[in-house]
């Protein structure tokens, strides 16, 4: 059979001959992985090609590239050609295609990768230096190669130090790819693309032009981290909605709290969003119509719309000199745990920050307002056990004198 692949132009230095390191790096919607997801299908059905697609952490399945290759497979029309399986997808010439999580691997189980053709690194901003060294002498076949997609953070990241560098490896080609290298840029991305460039140029510059990021010595949240998780079912859901104006996004935000952890595990997020679509856009996070939800007051008629429309619990923040601040401060007592799929969630902890002097470059003790929807959203979700615990009565020890004797 005959399929025709279309790679945008930017990637051709990629399909180079005898290449060892294949790298793309840049900002969201540049379509680098999906240029990676179409070169391991177009090697499966070649010949036979062993693929494991890693990332530092990968708890389940849901936070791997393998819904991408099933994606592309169908795409295709090559579903009858592969055996989609639940840990794995087996392809034409004794293809395989197997997705891991580096920090499960030790230097002893990492040898069972050895055979292996590739090594797909997704998000690889995230992988440690210790997997790094780990997976490069493990990818050992003759005409082995390791390729990596990732939005970077740091040149002081492992994988920018090894490819990015002034002296990389042998073989090693890296492209630099963002959204308008990609022909196919979803329109409902290049709206979000078009509200963060209009509105704040440091999280345009890191999120979509893959920029490093800038200033972490001002950043708020530095308490958090990315990881799949599933909710208990006896937890307690907590909703905070923030209200959408003009061109804003309109935000609803679901979360759960562990002891001093708190879970962030579903959004809903709209730029635009008319106020007759909203509660079709809540319903987007599970059951958002059964939980109290804390909006946003600032827009009462919204609420009211709301509860008339499925949203019955809905209820106004209470608002207040500094309830902004300690709102913020709550938040910075946690360990905060973001599902992958909350992804502007997590650009917002990303950029999050104070303001700096722009006369002396210091972090001021003010909070830019930018970049804050999501987190506005939280900090009304929160607001009920913020309030509790504050209003929780103190207990104080003292000392007592005690005499013994017969």
């Amino acid at each position: 059979m005959e399929l025709e692949i279309k790679t945008p132009r930017v990637f051709l230095p990629l399909l180079q001959d005898g290449l060892r390191y294949l790298g793309a790096h840049g900002g969201r919607g540049s379509g680098k992985s999906h240029f990676f997801a179409e070169h391991a299908i177009e090697r499966a059905l070649m010949g036979k090609f062993h693929l494991v697609c890693v990332r530092e952490v990968q708890k389940t399945l849901d936070q791997s590239v393998k819904k991408l290759l099933e994606g592309k497979i169908e795409e295709f029309g090559v579903g009858h050609l592969f055996d989609i399986q639940q840990s794995k997808i087996i392809g034409p010439h004794g293809s395989l295609f197997i997705f891991q999580g580096m920090q499960d691997h030790t230097a002893d189980s990492i040898k069972s990768l050895e055979g292996f053709d590739a090594a797909w690194i997704e998000e690889a901003q995230s992988l440690s230096q210790r997997s790094l060294d780990l997976l490069r002498p493990t990818i050992r076949k003759p005409g082995s190669q390791i390729w990596a997609s990732w939005n970077p953070k740091a040149s002081t990241d492992p994988i920018d130090a090894l490819l990015r560098s002034n002296d990389p490896p042998p073989g090693t080609a890296v492209v630099e790819v963002n959204w308008r290298d990609n022909p196919m840029f979803p329109e409902v991305l290049r709206v979000e693309m078009e509200y963060d460039r209009g509105r704040d140029p440091d999280k345009y510059a890191h999120v979509w032009e893959g920029k490093y990021l800038q200033r972490s010595d001002s950043k708020v949240f530095k308490n958090w981290k990315i990881e799949d998780f599933e909710a208990p079912a006896d937890a307690i859901h907590r909703f905070g909605a923030d209200w959408g104006f003009s061109v804003d996004p309109t935000v609803l935000v679901r979360c759960h709290i562990v002891g001093r952890k708190l879970y962030i595990d579903h959004e809903a997020y709209q730029i635009g969003c008319e106020i007759t679509d909203t509660p079709s856009l809540f319903m987007t996070v599970p059951e958002s119509e059964k939980w109290p939800i804390t909006a946003d007051s600032a827009r009462p008629e919204t609420i009211s719309h709301m509860r008339k429309n499925g949203f019955p619990k809905i209820q106004p923040a209470v608002k207040g000199p500094g309830s902004l601040e300690d709102g913020i401060s709550w938040l910075q007592s946690f360990d905060i745990v973001v599902h992958p799929r909350c992804r502007h969630t997590i650009d917002e902890l990303t950029v999050y920050s104070y303001k700096v002097d722009p006369l002396t470059d210091k972090v001021l003790p003010q909070l830019a307002d930018k970049d804050n929807h999501v987190i506005d959203a939280l900090r009304y979700a929160c607001e009920g056990a913020r309030r509790a615990a504050k209003a929780a009565p103190k207990v104080e020890s003292r000392p007592i004198s005690v005499k013994m004797g017969w």
